[in-house]
């Protein structure tokens, strides 16, 4: 079995509404989808989420060709280092970890529908039967929040996750309403995007922490220099997660052995590939670190890799990132379960073991090249207003 083909598509999908936080503003997702075919007709479907642009992560998935096409697609880590080796990715390694974990993913899939198993089997097996996801509440007023969290507990979420930074007054505001809607037993998770500054985190993780009973916090400042994250982790009680600053394998694993927080939030992307990740999160494991899948925005494929992935962790954490919550359409035939409730079982069918609607990758491909991307800073200088 050979690649024969890779092609290429970026498809534009809306949200049901804009996506707010400290870092970003945005309406929608826009991907890089790739779809690999082999010389005996099997079909492999992957994504490359995107950061900054997603022209400059189409650009590398189309300069990777040449080193995919007519290889193995079992040779996926040996695929990666050439790339890095000898296309000279390791010079820009977060563009060239975005685009080839697509390339991957489509990779996984091959082999899982060759071998006739679904992924997570070729990960080890699952350690679990089902995955359990946050709500993903809007920034908004206290009113709305409440009414969030009326619907979440409906659905039965245990975990809400909340973006913060941006005005504190108004956030703790909304925490309280949170709070008053979730009950006690709820579980609160904040955001911060490293928007604050230490004597600022030491501040409200102190209070909202005594006040909210946080599940965790999540990059509440800057990674880089890590002894920001150390000093904070020792004069506050509130567990602390990391998520930027995992770039790279080493950047991770140098994260991971300074115990510099509680919960690793992090996905294949990050590190280039689904092998790289699986292992990194089973170090982290050795570590004494709970991994929740992060999203900072991803379709159905994306996320169905991941759920493959930590279903076969040991360290899986409750109340993993998810935006199939504001999709207001996808890529493939059927919805994911997680659209609108909180748990996602195993995926018993081969590869990813989801199908893709070519007709809709079409008129959401046809959707970029008349609207372009959706950039993530729309509205921003509104939102001090």
């Amino acid at each position: 079995m050979k690649i024969k083909t890779l092609e290429a598509m970026t498809v534009r999908v809306p949200y049901k509404r804009e996506e707010t936080s400290a870092l970003i503003n945005r309406g929608g997702i826009t991907e890089v989808i790739v779809k690999l075919t082999t010389d005996d007709g099997i079909v492999g479907w992957g994504e490359c989420t995107r950061a900054a642009d997603t022209r400059g992560i189409a650009s590398a998935v189309e300069a990777m060709t040449p080193l995919v096409v007519g290889r193995d697609p079992w040779d996926k880590e040996a695929i990666h280092r050439d790339l890095a080796l000898h296309a000279l990715w390791a010079f820009q390694p977060m563009t060239g970890n975005f685009a080839y974990a697509g390339i991957d993913m489509a990779l996984w899939d091959l082999c899982g529908k060759a071998a006739k198993q679904p992924l997570y089997r070729m990960l080890g097996g699952a350690l679990r039967d089902h995955v359990e996801y946050f709500y993903y509440l809007d920034w908004s007023s206290p009113e709305d929040i409440a009414r969030q969290a009326s619907d979440g507990r409906k659905k039965g979420y245990s975990v809400y996750y909340l973006k913060v930074g941006i005005d504190e007054r108004r956030e703790e505001e909304m925490l309280e309403a949170l709070r008053d809607g979730i009950g006690p037993d709820g579980r609160i998770r904040i955001d911060v995007n490293q928007a604050w500054n230490g004597p600022q985190a030491v501040r409200l993780l102190t209070r909202w922490h005594e006040r909210f009973q946080l599940d965790f916090c999540e990059g509440p400042v800057r990674i880089d220099p890590l002894e920001g994250m150390l000093d904070l982790r020792r004069r506050v009680y509130a567990p602390l997660c990391v998520n930027e600053g995992l770039g790279r394998e080493a950047d991770a694993w140098r994260i991971i052995k300074s115990r510099c927080g509680d919960y690793l939030c992090f996905s294949p992307y990050w590190v280039g590939s689904i092998a790289r990740f699986h292992m990194l999160s089973w170090a982290a494991h050795l570590e004494g670190w709970q991994v929740v899948k992060h999203t900072h925005g991803e379709l159905g494929l994306a996320a169905t890799a991941c759920q493959h992935v930590m279903l076969a962790l040991p360290n899986a954490a409750d109340g993993h990132q998810q935006t199939a919550q504001l999709m207001a359409d996808d890529i493939l035939t059927r919805p994911l379960p997680i659209c609108d409730k909180p748990s996602w079982g195993r995926i018993e069918a081969a590869g990813l073991g989801v199908e893709v609607d070519e007709e809709k990758v079409r008129l959401y491909h046809k959707a970029y090249l008349e609207h372009g991307e959706f950039p993530t800073y729309v509205g921003r200088t509104s939102l001090s207003a």
